[in-house]
């Protein structure tokens, strides 16, 4: 079954049969997990890296946020019997669509705000397809553990 996860959202899944997928990531950031033990998955879309600026959205929408939403993330899926120490872990996004000049490179900063925290749990990533200037379309397959993107033009597996 396919779990839409939308900007500021996340899910976590141990059922072999899901497709945890995320679209359009421009500047946003997807973290995935995947613990290829127990053979259980985890994303969220990430739009921002740090809470500070809305406290209450955070509080309502946590996953929308790299600081509360990897928090939240690692959360659920430690409860659900996912194992940082037998765990995979990919990003995806990060662009610079339509900031040529860098003024504000929030794809950047988010790309760094979700590795710093997955830090904080001893996680780090082992692959990630990010930064440029496209979007990106995403899917964790938790089954496998597939990553697969995809855009306008293009399909690859991360």
């Amino acid at each position: 079954m396919r779990i839409d996860i939308g900007i500021g959202q996340l899910d976590v899944s141990s059922r072999p049969e899901d497709e945890l997928k995320t679209y359009a990531l421009g500047s946003c950031v997807a973290v995935m997990l995947w613990d290829k033990v127990r053979r259980i998955g985890g994303m969220i879309h990430i739009a921002l890296p740090e809470s500070q600026i809305n406290k209450e959205k955070a509080a309502v929408q946590p996953g929308y946020f790299a600081d509360t939403g990897i928090d939240t993330l690692v959360g659920k899926f430690r409860a659900l019997g996912g194992d940082p120490r037998t765990t995979v872990i990919k990003l995806a996004g990060g662009s610079s669509l339509m900031n040529d000049n860098n003024t504000f490179d929030i794809g950047r900063r988010n790309v760094i705000a979700a590795k710093r925290y997955l830090w904080k749990y001893g996680m780090g990533v082992v692959n990630e397809d990010v930064g440029g200037k496209i979007s990106r379309t995403v899917s964790l397959f938790v089954g496998t553990g597939q990553v697969l993107l995809n855009n306008a033009t293009n399909k690859w597996e991360l």
